[in-house]
């Protein structure tokens, strides 16, 4: 949180482009702030009296020391009057103080989830394809999420230190102006200064924050990926070599970082040592005042009382000035997450918060987008003209399928033919170069968002469980009964794993399912989009770590007793001599379609494929 949450009083002493940044980075705070006004005026009005009390005290100071200077007249009745009005001023404010940071701390809260539940919203139901917008890792989107939304939240929380420190800073000079204008004037300037400064030094806060954001990303990503390959890198031997790689990354994130805070830090250190300097020269003018008596000792305790708190105006505009090219950064990587067709607007995009109410309950599972609630079911899926292009040129060309209800289709390939980019684009994960898709003649412009449950559901390649239980990991929130899921593990060939299971379906699998064997994660990945009973299952190689008799009995029952219409990816003999269409792949385009008879007539890469013979790799799917 804030530098005004952390100490209750202050202590003493881009490019040529960068103003369209900062103007981006205030309209994101901005729209941050009016979220909810009610809440933030609300926070507002509990913090100005933390600012604004002070006015008080330093003209109960004024009068107090007058009195006992002898400047003015008084009683040691009223003197010990006085003494108690400052006492009470600052238990109020302190009274003050206790509600206005309870109260703050859960403003901040409140906008963090905002902005959290914005990105993520658009990360799992924006349309488009999401895997072109997320960063190499997990980790790194971990980390935007913590460490932009603070940055982003921070530079918003510390709009209420501003105002507060501009109603005191104003009502403060008015009331020194009237005592002394030339002491005055020696305060404001070094203000003046510290904005002059904090401007020339704004790019270089950028451009160091951002490096030092990028790796720190790195680093979690990195950390993150040692936690789920911790066997590969023991069966490997490489633990030296996986610790030396984090030393290194983590010794450049701790020289970025440095560097970062260097910068912070120097413009801190410029910034009070200014204020440090125009204080010293306003001691040296009010000595000679009060030589002429021009300056009692009251108005000395007035301004001293005044100077500490002046000084937190020019630090908090500093605050707000290196902050916005932070903000800027963080507002530019969080935008990246969104979607293509939204910007730094939706980052800010108001809905209802639930942080102490209890949620409403879920409606149940709503149609998929793009059709009513009694969407057709699948009589043919059509692709046409399909193309996705990889960086380097890999990828899928001008491929065409058509999917019948009731039909088993396999797509297969060489390595790197394009089986996986092929499916991946049909579901609208990856984003399409050029083609279409139709359903029942239909045309789907957004796949991603069409092509869900209970239309399809997708087994992918590599499978992704949770370190959960197996019936959370399989149902994912769906409200299915024990009968469904005890039909998605039969069809999945699952059941005789399970009754081997001391707590069956309460087994926690670990993280991506440690726990259990390849052919188990694979077959419960199955059982996953199986329990979804979708028109259409696609399905991506979830047979390769299985046993022969095994393999056989997944295909046989998902074939008779599974989904109306599959789409398998797969090279394995179990799968193709069940399929009713076959596609062959090579380098990305289709070498043939049809039977699997047919095709080892007339297409010599099926006959390849078939026999076994070495296949020159085609690159990555």
């Amino acid at each position: 949180m804030s530098a005004r949450r952390a100490q209750v009083r202050p202590a003493p002493g881009r490019r040529r482009d960068e103003p369209v940044s900062v103007r981006r980075a205030l309209g994101v705070t901005g729209r941050l702030i009016g979220f909810d006004v009610r809440l933030y005026v609300l926070q507002i009005l509990l913090w100005l009296p933390v600012h604004v009390l002070p006015l008080g005290g330093g003209l109960v100071l004024r009068q107090l020391f007058d009195q006992i200077s002898g400047h003015s007249p008084a009683t040691l009745r009223q003197s010990l009057w006085l003494c108690a009005a400052f006492a009470g001023v600052e238990l109020v404010r302190g009274i003050v103080l206790v509600f206005a940071w309870s109260y703050g701390s859960y403003w901040w809260d409140a906008a963090a989830t905002l902005l959290r539940a914005n990105v993520l919203g658009s990360v799992l139901t924006a349309r488009g394809p999401v895997a072109a917008r997320l960063p190499r890792s997990p980790g790194e989107s971990l980390a935007r999420l913590r460490d932009d939304v603070a940055e982003l939240v921070e530079l918003a929380d510390e709009s209420v230190p501003l105002a507060g420190g501009v109603l005191f800073g104003g009502a403060a000079l008015a009331v020194m102006v009237s005592i002394d204008p030339v002491v005055t004037v020696t305060l404001v300037v070094p203000m003046l200064a510290i904005g002059v400064l904090s401007r020339l030094m704004g790019r270089v806060i950028r451009r160091r924050h951002q490096r030092a954001r990028e790796l720190g990303a790195g680093v979690t990503a990195f950390v993150g990926e040692l936690f789920g390959g911790v066997l590969a890198i023991k069966t490997a031997g490489a633990e030296r070599a996986a610790l030396e790689r984090l030393r290194t990354l983590n010794a450049r994130r701790r020289d970025a970082a440095v560097r970062s805070r260097l910068a912070t830090d120097l413009l801190e250190a410029a910034t009070g040592t200014t204020v440090e300097l125009g204080v010293g020269v306003v001691l040296l003018l009010a000595a000679g005042a009060m030589r002429r008596g021009e300056f009692t000792v009251g108005d000395l305790a007035l301004f001293t009382s005044y100077v500490g708190w002046l000084t937190a105006l020019p630090r908090t505009i500093a605050s707000v000035l290196y902050r916005l090219p932070r903000a800027d950064v963080s507002a530019e990587r969080l935008t990246a997450l969104l979607a293509p067709h939204q910007n730094t607007t939706d980052l800010t995009h108001n809905h209802p918060l639930h942080l102490r109410a209890t949620p409403p309950a879920p409606p149940a599972e709503p149609p998929p987008s793009g059709e009513g609630p009694a969407a057709p079911t699948l009589e043919v899926l059509e692709v046409r003209g399909l193309s996705v292009r990889h960086p380097g040129g890999r990828g899928v060309q001008d491929v065409d399928l058509t999917l019948r209800r009731g039909t088993f289709t396999v797509v297969t390939g060489a390595v790197g033919a394009g089986k996986t980019t092929l499916v991946r684009a049909l579901l609208g994960l990856l984003p399409l170069d050029a083609g279409t898709i139709s359903w029942n003649g239909r045309p789907v412009p957004d796949p991603g968002a069409f092509l869900v449950p209970r239309r399809a559901a997708y087994a992918s390649q590599i499978p992704r469980l949770f370190s959960e239980t197996l019936r959370e990991n399989l149902l994912l929130g769906l409200p299915a009964g024990d009968a469904d899921l005890a039909r998605a593990l039969e069809l999945a060939a699952f059941e005789d794993d399970l009754a081997a299971m001391p707590d069956g379906l309460e087994t926690v699998v670990g993280p991506r399912g440690v726990r259990l064997s390849g052919g188990q994660v694979q077959r419960a990945t199955a059982a996953r989009a199986l329990v979804r009973a979708p028109d259409l299952l696609v399905v991506d190689d979830v047979s390769s770590a299985l046993d022969v008799g095994t393999e056989n009995l997944l295909w046989e029952r998902i074939a008779r007793h599974g989904p109306a219409t599959l789409l398998v990816v797969s090279s394995r003999r179990a799968a193709l001599e069940r399929a009713d269409q076959v596609v062959v792949l090579d380098r990305g385009r289709v070498a043939g379609r049809g039977p699997l008879g047919e095709l080892l007539r007339t297409c010599p890469e099926m006959r390849r494929l078939w026999n076994g013979e070495p296949i020159e790799e085609r690159g990555s799917t």
